[in-house]
Order: structure tokens, then C-alpha cells, then sequence
């Protein structure tokens, strides 16, 4: 049974290479359906890995064309906090010291600053001046930021835009990290592979299929078109 799908296949590609019925060497033929074979291998496994991402970036590309309709209500969380006397101390000195300088909080400081507030900003560069430091603490779908003065007072405000926000800046990898920014540029390169496969398949096929080039055609045009005569 295998045997005959086997053969079944390998007839529909010798069809497929060789629409009006020419013929050509057995070597040629055979080549010609192992690539075949390839790039449909490599087309359905790019499209399964860009899958999920393909419709997430979809999704996002028609919300961010249209983000000033969407109306989001930002959701601010403020917090407030005293700094012990030792670290207060400390601040003042460390303050003196790097007035104008952009380094990250001494480690005692952090410790405190991530018991006492929701933030991770061990190793995350703050501006310092000699009243206060400020460590900006943006992310996606929002923004946040701490400030520590050297009178001890500390506050923390966090910014939330809600999930579309989140999405759309998910979409353009904005605050978004390393891990996130690598995940873009491969799901790029998975959707390249998918296009090309594609184009590829497309031309073995054109010859069945009358309408494969103008509607390539039509595909490459069309935004060069719109771009030229409504893009300023």
C-alpha cells in the first residue's frame, strides 16, 4: 500500500515538473522532486513555528493602525516609603559622591528598594544628583519609575496601559528585554524562510496555474502603488 502512494506521489510531482507532458532525463526528474519535496518541508515547518506569532503580530498591526481609536484608561499605582537611618546616611553619601552620574544603586539600597516596592533594580542605572536618585523603569504596556532622595523619602509609580497596550509594545519589542528581542529577529528569519518556500512552490505550479503570476504581480505592486501615490 505504501508502495503505490509512494509511486502515486512521485507521479503527481514527474506531473508537476512536467506539465505539457515533456520529458527529461530520470536524473533531472529525480532532483527535481527531492527539492520539491524540501522546500514543501521547509515551507509547513515555518509556517508552523510562525504560526502563533504570525497571528499575535497580525492582531497587534491592525491595533496599532488604529491605537487612537482604542481608547485605553492608564491605571497609576502609587507608593510611598522611609528610608532606615543608616541607609539614609548612606544615600546622602553615596550622592555627594556621583552627583551627575548615572550608576546603579549601591547594594544595600536595592535590597531594601526591591523589599519595599515592586521592582527589580539591582544593576539598573539610576541618575543621580545631589537631592535624590531616579531609577526609570519602563516596560511594556506602561512605564515606571523610583525615586529615593537623600532625605529618605521614597516613592514609586507604576503606569498601566491595559493588555493592548501591552501587546501593541510586545509588537514593536519596546522595553520588551534581550530574550524578547531575539524571539523578533528569529520569528523574522522563520517568516523569510516561509515566503521564499512559498514563491518557490508558487513557480513550480504556475504552469497549471494561469492566475500565480499577476497575482504575485499584484501582491509586489500594490503597496509600492499606495505608498508612492497616498504616502507623504
Amino acid at each position: 500500500m505504501n508502495c503505490r502512494v509512494d509511486h502515486l506521489n512521485d507521479n503527481r510531482y514527474h506531473l508537476w515538473m512536467h506539465p505539457t507532458g515533456s520529458t527529461s532525463p530520470p536524473q533531472t526528474t529525480a532532483r527535481r522532486a527531492l527539492f520539491l519535496r524540501q522546500l514543501h518541508q521547509w515551507h509547513w515547518i515555518s509556517s508552523a513555528l510562525c504560526l502563533m506569532a504570525m497571528l499575535l503580530f497580525a492582531v497587534t498591526g491592525f491595533t496599532l493602525n488604529h491605537a487612537s481609536q482604542i481608547e485605553a484608561k492608564p491605571v497609576v499605582t502609587r507608593q510611598k516609603a522611609v528610608l532606615p537611618p543608616p541607609l539614609r546616611a548612606q544615600i546622602g553619601e553615596f550622592a555627594a559622591g556621583h552627583a551627575d552620574a548615572s550608576v546603579p544603586l549601591p547594594a544595600p539600597l536595592a535590597d531594601w528598594a526591591e523589599q519595599t516596592f515592586p521592582v527589580q533594580v539591582r544593576g539598573v542605572r539610576a541618575e543621580w544628583s545631589e537631592e535624590d536618585a531616579y531609577v526609570a523603569l519602563p516596560r511594556p504596556g506602561g512605564d515606571a519609575w523610583l525615586r529615593i532622595g537623600v532625605d529618605g523619602n521614597a516613592e514609586y509609580e507604576k503606569t498601566d496601559r491595559g493588555w493592548i497596550s501591552w501587546l501593541n509594545d510586545m509588537h514593536k519589542g519596546r522595553n520588551a528585554g534581550a530574550a524578547w528581542g531575539w524571539f523578533i529577529d528569529i520569528f523574522a528569519l522563520a517568516c523569510v524562510v516561509f515566503c521564499v518556500t512559498g514563491f518557490l512552490i508558487l513557480k513550480y505550479h504556475a504552469a497549471n496555474r494561469p492566475s500565480t503570476w499577476p497575482v504575485i504581480g499584484l501582491g509586489i505592486v500594490l503597496p509600492i502603488v499606495l505608498a508612492l501615490l497616498f504616502v507623504h
